[in-house]
């Protein structure tokens, strides 16, 4: 049956293609259906198996449908069909590096809803290898598709008129609310790691490497049960192919030297901690490779010292010896803040207002009690980007609280709200016009509903 689809398929034709919406597989109009097409969109099929996907998946990810998911979720995927034709029809492509990192983005994503990696896997059944290859054509046609939007938005504009006379117009129940937003600069220090501890870890490294080289196991192997990159760890220390710029620094000068995939690197030292590399594949000036990465253990006693050195310098900023943001420029260790007086930048926007929800956890946390001007004690945190432990003073540096949105004050999340209503108007007209020029079929048990876009059922 699955070869009589495909055939009809190739076909391209909608009148073929209606045949088989009554027709399940294995069966033909018997009881126990197994899978059956539900909607047909030019001669694309949309079939009761993935809207029973993407159903289960929206409940354990807690969405909640305005409507029947049943009508909702069919009309979703049509939707995405017809930018997907226009797509193919404007010769609108993603690169594989594209597509690489919107899977990584989604993995990172479940895995942090469901809570860990084997979790994610039980969930679904599969391997995280199995997961991976999943959702990539996945992620491929969601990128087509915000291409292929983007494409018929980007001529949009906004004016300050138009900005005006939308808030003007609108009721006053009705004004956007603004969250709190605070201004937050930082001050961390690295905690003295003992030499001893270095030693160990490169010795740890040595040792690996002897083993892949004496032929006793595999790097991919040892990368699995030892690497403390846990995101690589499960595909073998594999890392997708990347460019110069996406590596650090150090890391990137090693791996970008290596010409022999059966030579293993020399021990390299990184912000995240010290790796061996092997190369897997070149392709012009990106690269391949696999990593172990080691972690030299933080003792007490350092983060304790950390800690103290930074309450002091705390207490003299509070006595006026010198300022909080000369202090970020000279004494921090942040890499990311030090050249701008240690303001913190939110990459979600790209200024340095951020909202509560999107400060680190532990950052949030001290912030949330602080008056503006005042400066924390020193706490320990954890940056999700590296992974380790380092200790941190933070400033409030200014503090905008929950309000109704004014023009004086927020007139930019203003022209993004209209700016976002426009392009919505454009891709809600392109939507209903391309309704009228494509072969629509829908099953009879399925067409009882109120869609968002009428022009699906033809009488």
């Amino acid at each position: 049956m699955k070869k009589l689809i495909n055939s009809i398929k190739r076909a391209g034709t909608g009148a073929l293609l209606c045949l088989i919406a009554s027709i399940a597989f294995g069966q033909d109009k018997q009881d126990n259906v197994i899978d059956e097409v539900v909607w047909v969109v030019g001669d694309e099929s949309i079939l009761k198996s993935e809207v029973e996907e993407m159903r289960l998946d929206a409940l354990y990810n807690g969405r909640k449908f305005d409507g029947d998911p049943y009508c909702v979720i069919p009309e979703e995927l049509a939707v995405q069909k017809l930018f997907l034709h226009q797509a193919a029809l404007d010769s609108i492509e993603v690169s594989e590096n594209e597509v690489i990192q919107r899977v990584d983005y989604m993995m990172n994503y479940q895995i942090n809803a469901i809570g860990s990696r084997e979790k994610l896997e039980e969930y679904h059944n599969k391997t995280m290898s199995q997961l991976r290859e999943m959702w990539r054509e996945n992620a491929r046609e969601g990128l087509r598709v915000q291409k292929m939007q983007q494409k018929l938005v980007g001529e949009v504009k906004v004016t300050p008129s138009e900005v005006r006379r939308y808030f003007s117009n609108l009721p006053a129940d009705s004004i956007p609310y603004i969250p709190t937003q605070v201004e937050v600069q930082i001050i961390t220090q690295q905690p003295k790691i003992p030499q001893a501890e270095i030693e160990a870890v490169k010795a740890q490294l040595r040792e690996y490497t002897d083993r892949v080289n004496k032929g006793e196991t595999s790097f991919s192997t040892l990368a699995r049960l030892y690497s403390e990159d846990r995101q690589s760890a499960v595909q073998g220390g594999e890392l997708r192919f990347m460019g110069r710029g996406e590596l650090d620094p150090a890391f990137a000068n090693v791996a970008f030297n290596l010409q022999d995939p059966n030579k293993i690197s020399k021990i390299v030292e990184s912000e995240y901690g010290y790796h061996i590399i092997q190369l897997m594949e070149k392709r012009g000036d990106r690269i391949k490779v696999r990593h172990i990465l080691l972690k030299p253990h933080i003792p007490e006693e350092s983060l304790m010292r950390a800690n103290a050195r930074l309450d002091s310098i705390a207490d003299d900023i509070r006595n006026a010896k010198f300022s909080f943001e000369d202090a970020a420029s000279v004494l921090s260790h942040d890499k990311d803040t030090r050249n701008n007086h240690g303001l913190l930048p939110n990459p979600n926007n790209n200024t340095s207002k951020f909202e509560m929800q999107q400060l680190p956890p532990e950052i949030a946390k001290v912030v949330d009690g602080m008056q503006v001007g005042e400066i924390s004690k020193a706490f320990i945190m954890t940056p999700e980007r590296t992974g380790k432990e380092e200790c941190v003073i933070v400033k409030l540096k200014s503090r905008i609280n929950g309000h109704k949105a004014t023009i004086a004050e927020d007139y930019q999340r203003l022209k993004e709200i209209v700016m976002e209503k426009k392009q919505n108007e454009v891709l809600d007209k392109w939507i209903r016009e391309k309704q009228k020029h494509t072969y629509v079929r829908i099953n009879e048990k399925w067409r009882n509903c109120a869609f968002k876009y009428p022009g699906w059922v033809k009488e």
